[in-house]
Parts: structure tokens; sequence; C-alpha cells
């Protein structure tokens, strides 16, 4: 039976996950061992936002350039750098 690939998560998604997460961690009511897991996952949660927000930026950054051609030229393989 072939293993189902998961989808990243959204944005918004890990941003709730990464909510609960927190809240679970102040509460304080967690066991050791478990906490180390909630914090773990909250740092990658956190990273992949981190992320996700640079690249937006960058989206932004290349949508409001002062440069009206730029991302308007056609793609193809002579102009791609390496």
């Amino acid at each position: 039976m072939p293993k189902k690939t998961e989808q990243p998560a959204s944005f918004e998604q890990s941003l709730g996950e990464l909510e609960q997460i927190v809240t679970r961690l102040e509460s304080g009511d967690l066991p050791l061992e478990q906490a180390l897991n909630e914090f773990e996952r909250g740092v990658q949660l956190a990273r992949q936002g981190q992320q996700k927000l640079q690249q937006a930026e960058q989206r932004v950054q290349i949508l409001l350039s002062d440069d009206a051609d730029a991302g308007l030229t056609p793609f193809t393989p002579d102009n791609e750098s390496l």
C-alpha cells in the first residue's frame, strides 16, 4: 500500500497549531518529555512560518519594484542564470 505524502500545512494552519502549543506549554501541566516534544514542534513550526513570510515578502518586493519590466520577462532556458 503506497504511503500518502502529506501536503505542507498552510501558514494559517501552522500558526493555529503553534498557538495551541504555546497554550499547552504555558499551562505548566505537561510532563517534561512531552513539553520538550511540544517545544521542538513549536520551533519547527515557527521556522516554517518565518520561511513562508520571507517568501511572501520577496514576492511583494518583486511586485512593487520600480522596474516596470521586473517579473514580466518570458522564461526561456537561455535566460536562466546558474
